[in-house]
């Protein structure tokens, strides 16, 4: 195909440049426990004040050595620095649209945002969770979102209920054996 029906990028473009795609409209609000919002708080304040200093200094450290065409350390720190970058608009718009739910006496006996929940399925094992928002989900910790089957099921049980969690092999019925908080 000839050149005169191909569209050439105008200027500097940085091919490794992502768009800020990662940052979901708004639909209503978000929510996030009390500890997951000082984690992301605590992750913007790491990259903004240690790890971006130290790339920045790196990378003029780099500068310094001259061509910088083919200066690795270069063209990998500009790389980072741009990560960086991209991770700490992303968490300061986030951390500007997150409501911190924080539980209250109220609560307690039921299931509701924040809460660990012990469940037992239909042969009698049992699994704990705690129900989380979507910035905080880590299955690794047993925190799933509020929005998961499982969460949805349970939210506003109480101990001695029985509930149908629709699952991807199937529903299994579960029954709530505890809830806590952590206040």
């Amino acid at each position: 195909m000839s050149k005169a029906f191909t569209k050439e990028p105008e200027g500097d473009v940085d091919e490794d440049a992502a768009p800020d795609d990662d940052e979901a409209p708004a639909r209503g609000p978000r929510y996030i426990t009390r500890a997951g919002y000082d984690k992301l708080q605590d992750e913007l304040h790491r990259l903004w004040h240690d790890e971006r200093p130290k790339v920045t200094a790196d990378v003029q450290a780099a500068a310094a050595q001259g061509d910088r065409s083919e200066n690795a350390e270069y063209i990998y720190g500009k790389k980072r620095l741009r990560e960086i970058d991209r991770r700490v608009r992303f968490l300061s718009k986030r951390l500007d649209i997150l409501t911190v739910v924080q539980p209250d006496k109220e609560q307690e006996g039921r299931v509701f945002f924040g809460a660990w929940v012990t469940i037992e399925d239909e042969d009698e094992v049992t699994f704990s969770y705690r129900i989380v928002g979507s910035d905080e989900i880590d299955l690794a910790k047993r925190h799933i979102s509020v929005e998961s089957p499982v969460a949805k099921a349970l939210l506003g049980k109480r101990v001695g209920d029985t509930v149908t969690v629709q699952r991807p092999k199937g529903p299994v019925e579960v029954s709530v054996v505890a809830i806590r908080y952590e206040l």
